[in-house]
């Protein structure tokens, strides 16, 4: 069994076990669309390294790491795509001292992440999965849509002070931290749907094979 992901294909294999071959995901993106294929390749391709997956099971890593991982992913991916630093950030929500970090391998996910790409680079990154059992935690999941309620909470409580905010210096407070918040929503949703993603297409693998 084969299927098509980005530009590289999943097969089942004997031993009970996918393989996914990411070696032709493009490598210099043109278009959203390539730097979504690019971005996701990296998470997938981080995530599932075998000192990645201890530390997602790490309870005293795993708060932060998926998310730092998505960002570190996000912002290799739009550098090979020809963005600045100042236009990463604003995109991903993040300040550019983050992201400077991140594409200079000072942290552990951008290290992680670009040593990744490098793989990719040199057509090498083929991942063995075992097919049951998803490695990401289901309270990474629910954590996030937890965070993605309160935020959505925030979010409608603050528009209603905007509307009634007496003064300017108050309402730019408040516009100002809607901002921010709207930001941090986006990304948790993003992060979510990749996380999901990811989980679906290895369940829907399992029930196929």
């Amino acid at each position: 069994m084969v299927r098509v992901v980005t530009e590289g294909y999943v097969r089942t294999r004997e031993d009970g076990t996918i393989e996914i071959d990411l070696s032709h995901v493009p490598l210099r993106p043109t278009s959203k669309k390539e730097i979504m294929e690019l971005e996701t390749a990296l998470i997938i391709g981080t995530i599932y390294r075998p000192e990645v997956i201890q530390l997602i099971l790490d309870p005293r890593e795993r708060a932060t790491w998926v998310d730092s991982l998505a960002v570190a992913a996000g912002a290799l991916a739009r550098e090979k795509a020809g963005y600045t630093i100042p236009q990463i950030a604003e995109e991903l929500g993040r300040s550019e001292s983050t992201i400077r970090n991140h594409l200079r391998g000072k942290t552990k996910a951008g290290k992680l992440v670009r040593e990744t790409y490098e793989l990719l680079a040199r057509g090498e990154l083929k991942l063995v999965i075992p097919i049951k059992g998803v490695v990401i935690p289901s309270e990474k999941i629910a954590e996030l849509e937890n965070r993605i309620k309160e935020l959505e909470k925030e979010n409608a409580e603050l528009k209603e002070k905007l509307a009634q905010a007496a003064n300017k210096e108050e309402l730019e407070k408040l516009r100002k931290r809607l901002e921010e918040l709207q930001k941090e929503l986006e990304e948790k949703e993003k992060l979510l749907a990749k996380i999901r993603e990811m989980v679906c297409f290895t369940s829907q693998t399992s029930e196929q094979s």
